[in-house]
């Protein structure tokens, strides 16, 4: 565990120390430092459970086609895909540079992490204090759902076409983002809200109906579009299966809530802000409306960028970090052990390991269920 409270506290001393520095040097030292993580994250052997494995596999039967001279877009693993041809187009490019589940998953990290650099230089004035509240909420999904994360940050990509009103890269960028992960499709109504800020009143009366909808069954019937339908993967059903009433979303989402309307005021009227504001308060609205979804959550992960970036504003002014700002550091240090501790339930995180060594972590829940070529266990290099 100590290794992951390092990474966090390191994120809250590179915004603590940079706080004065000129942009130019804050970006730099956040790159570095995403970077750095995305470095650390991709080295994991098979860390984060199930979803690795079963990517891995997939791309290990695409590679095979490939390195016998076949067409990986007509492997099965590509049919796998389905809708979801970004992605697997993507993987059956990387076969012809690899054919190793664990170069392939280290790619496609880094690529994660260089596309959450891009968004929070374009979104944030502060970016070093971006990456604490990215690790609070976001870190430890970027060791496993590499899918869906990667659409999420090829989506973020089209925020900056929403306030510069440019439809076709709007339309463009989110088309590919679904290509990547279908649940894309719930951002691209968000070109159309009208830039500016509405009465905090307002807001909270669109809360409470996403609240009230969130109670009836109407949000289990909207997986139907969203969720993975493909029936070699997970279901519409058990994707949109009812958990009972989720506490965490509701507190989470009024958290955030209590955070942008009591400072309302710190938010500018720049056309950047107020639509990173709205997005943010969709996110809020999603987890109402998903508030007895199992994964549902997950669909307010395309708006996760506003979130880091409106918390940024609120809590960073004129070089310094307000008191809102130590309350928010405090929250990431909750959330992000609150999952490290859901996560070890299955021993997912630690003891970390690379692939580096050969071997494998033992009394890992994922590895003896999900393993399915134990030579990697052996030489995690067998496979060039």
């Amino acid at each position: 565990m100590i290794i992951y409270l390092g990474w966090f506290f390191a994120s809250v001393i590179l915004c603590l120390t940079t706080l004065k520095a000129s942009r130019s040097t804050q970006v730099l030292l956040m790159a570095l430092f995403m970077m750095a993580l995305g470095v650390f994250v991709g080295l994991g052997d098979m860390l984060g459970g199930y979803d690795r494995y079963i990517y891995g596999e997939l791309f290990d039967r695409m590679a095979d086609v490939t390195n016998r001279g076949g067409n990986p877009l007509r492997s099965n693993s590509f049919y796998f895909y389905g809708n979801e041809f970004g992605y697997g187009s993507l993987s059956a490019l990387i076969t012809f540079i690899t054919g190793n589940r664990y170069i392939y998953i280290f790619i496609l990290t880094m690529i994660i992490y260089i596309l959450l650099i891009i968004s929070i230089c374009q979104y944030t004035d502060n970016a070093p204090f971006a990456v604490v509240v990215f690790m609070g909420l976001w870190f430890f999904f970027t060791f496993t759902y590499l899918r869906q994360v990667l659409g999420c940050t090829v989506c973020w990509l089209a925020v900056r076409y929403i306030y510069e009103r440019k439809l076709f890269l709007f339309t463009l960028v989110v088309f590919i983002a679904f290509s990547f992960h279908n649940s894309a499709l719930i951002f691209f109504p968000a070109y159309f809200l009208p830039i500016r800020k509405y009465e905090p009143k307002n807001i909270m009366m669109f809360m409470g109906v996403a609240l009230l909808i969130g109670l009836t069954p109407i949000p289990q019937g909207l997986f139907g579009v969203y969720a993975e339908i493909n029936e070699t993967r997970v279901s519409v059903e058990s994707y949109a299966e009812d958990a009972g009433f989720r506490w965490a979303y509701l507190i989470e989402s009024l958290f955030f809530l209590w955070v942008i309307l009591t400072n309302y005021n710190k938010i500018s009227d720049s056309r950047r802000d107020v639509v990173l504001l709205n997005l943010a308060l969709v996110f809020c609205a999603v987890l109402l409306i998903f508030v007895r979804s199992e994964n549902g959550g997950r669909l307010g992960w395309m708006f996760m960028i506003a979130v880091i970036c409106t918390m940024t504003k609120i809590c960073v002014q004129n070089k310094q970090v307000l008191q809102q700002g130590g309350l928010m550091i405090v929250i990431c240090l909750f959330l992000y052990l609150r999952v490290y501790d859901a996560w070890q339930n299955y021993l997912n995180l630690y003891p970390y390991k690379t692939f580096l060594t050969d071997g494998y972590r033992e009394g890992d829940y994922s590895w003896k269920k999900y393993e399915y070529d134990h030579n990697y266990d052996i030489d995690k290099f067998y496979r060039k």
